[in-house]
């Protein structure tokens, strides 16, 4: 695993950043889906060593937060 590889620090910084904004989205209308969304976005930025990997897993986790917005969680 490669820390300093390009493709993984311009994904890791990404999804951070998106993973961020779910969590102050999520805060401020105080919804958990969305709060929750963002730490483990924030998390798998930090965690995973793959760009790939955690382009496919933050990408599901906006899915996910579509999905459960839109059933009225």
């Amino acid at each position: 695993m490669n820390l300093l590889d390009a493709n993984f620090l311009f994904a890791s910084l990404i999804w951070g950043s998106v993973g961020a904004g779910y969590f102050i989205y999520g805060k401020r209308q105080q919804s958990w889906v969305p709060m929750v969304a963002g730490v483990v976005m924030i998390a798998v930025s930090y965690f995973v060593g793959s760009a790939l990997v955690m382009s496919l897993l933050c990408a599901g986790m906006m899915a996910l937060v579509y999905i459960l917005l839109r059933q009225g969680w």
